[in-house]
């Protein structure tokens, strides 16, 4: 399809509108990677399942039962990312952090629940049970995985029993060593000693603030100093031997993690390609309902397509959908547009005055015409259309600077370019044909340039 013409028809500011209805990276990804497309077959089974996931959020926004269960929209906002995960998954002896094994955790459990939620209703919805029936169940791996990962990210307690035990020891010597830290406190409290009243960390050892000057009165190591050199942060000698055997629980509790992120890792390595397909999966369901939300938001319809001759195109109540966004913000409603063209009609020409609207029809049915051959709903009560070649489109002025034309060269240079892609089975949109010259001349350019097409 004709880039030019795809900008002209503003097929990328559409595309945004419909991300709005998308959440996560690889779904935004996809949607903006959306090109029209001339394979019909392609086409119609994106517009058989676009079918269903409208049916499907209709019923349960409507609180709908199926078989006796409540059926439930599927919701996407909040599904984790796992992307850089399953990469780094497919790297033997790569590691997956905390973070990436919980989003990982998370995505598996959400496919898992669409899997089960789509299968209990595949009577009614069996294009979209297809989609997921292929999934794997993931209930194994993620009994194994459970709870070794807290919701903020850390490695449970319960990832191991030699990690519980380290960090209860760590626990316990904390408490010692507070308690003796406390002691000396209280100790040098009144003797001007201290530069502050409390217990903070250097370099992972816990120390005390004490003034400069004082340093000879108490037995331990500085680990440093304030920026102004008042403060020396001191390791009483009383705490030595703790704060030695704390660094090294430490050092045996990051070893234990790192030991349980590589089991887990492991554990889903097994699963990688599972894992990946999963993502595909439910990427494409994402952009799919992300569709069907933006179809219930924009009153749209999936259109009908067929390459089946004569060729007819239709629009009953067509909307220019961007159009219908801004105007809604202004509380306003689009007026509809419905026309037809067939193989006894194939040009349509509209006349009338200035703000008349004629512009916005002619975009209407570009856009749309766009949209349709890239499997979105389309702001219609119905659309049918045939299977487009190309959709050219030369609307506004579209003057060169950096080729020094005029408005006029530039346009007639853009018709001439037109007539030279155009086929039998092109769209041809053509906005004020014979504009910006004198008004006998760009009449008999017009008439010639519609004869042509």
């Amino acid at each position: 399809m004709n880039r030019w013409s795809q900008d002209l028809l503003e097929f990328e500011e559409l595309k945004a509108i419909v991300g709005r209805y998308v959440y996560s990276a690889p779904a935004r990804r996809a949607l903006e990677a959306l090109e029209p497309s001339t394979d019909l077959a392609s086409l119609n089974e994106a517009n058989a399942d676009l079918q269903e996931a409208i049916a499907y959020q209709s019923q349960a926004a409507g609180g709908g039962e199926t078989g006796g269960s409540t059926l439930l929209r599927l919701k996407f906002s909040t599904l984790p990312d796992p992307t850089s995960a399953v990469a780094k998954l497919r790297i033997d002896g790569a590691n997956l952090d905390e973070r990436e094994i919980l989003s990982v955790e998370r995505f598996l459990e959400r496919a898992q629940a669409f899997r089960a939620q789509l299968l209990e209703v595949s009577h009614r919805f069996p294009r979209l049970s297809a989609r997921v029936a292929g999934l794997a169940d993931f209930r194994p791996v993620l009994r194994k995985i459970e709870g070794k990962i807290l919701p903020d990210g850390t490695v449970s307690d319960d990832a191991s029993p030699f990690l519980r035990r380290v960090r209860r020891d760590m626990e316990k010597l904390r408490r010692e060593l507070q308690a003796t830290l406390e002691r000396f406190l209280r100790k040098y409290r009144e003797e001007g000693v201290l530069q502050e009243d409390f217990i903070t960390l250097r370099n992972d050892r816990y120390v005390l603030p004490i003034v400069s000057g004082q340093k000879g009165r108490v037995d331990g190591v500085v680990h440093g100093a304030s920026k102004s050199g008042q403060t020396l942060f001191l390791e009483p000698l009383e705490a030595l031997g703790m704060n030695n055997d704390l660094v090294r629980l430490q050092n045996d509790e990051m070893e234990e993690i790192r030991r349980v992120l590589s089991e887990i890792t492991e554990t889903l390595r097994v699963y990688h390609p599972q894992i990946r397909d999963a993502a595909e999966v439910v990427t494409h369901l994402e952009v799919l309902f992300g569709k069907a939300d933006y179809a219930e938001a924009f009153d749209c319809v999936a259109p009908t397509l067929s390459d089946v001759r004569p060729r007819r195109l239709v629009l009953d109540k067509a909307r220019h959908p961007i159009l219908v966004d801004v105007l809604r913000k202004q509380r306003k409603v689009v007026v509809p547009v419905s026309l037809e063209l067939h193989e006894e009609q194939r040009t349509l020409l509209i006349s009338g005055p200035n703000t008349g609207g004629k512009t916005v029809a002619l975009k209407t049915v570009g856009l749309l015409s766009l949209m349709a051959q890239s499997g979105l709903p389309v702001p219609c009560r119905s659309a049918t259309f045939p299977i487009f070649e190309n959709v050219l489109a030369d609307i506004g002025d579209n003057q060169s600077i950096l080729e020094s034309l005029s408005t006029f060269s530039s346009h007639v240079l853009r018709l001439n370019r037109m007539m030279e892609e155009a086929t039998t089975d092109s769209l041809v949109i053509l906005d004020e044909i014979g504009r910006a010259t004198d008004p006998e001349e760009g009449g008999a350019l017009g008439v010639a340039v519609t004869d042509y097409f």
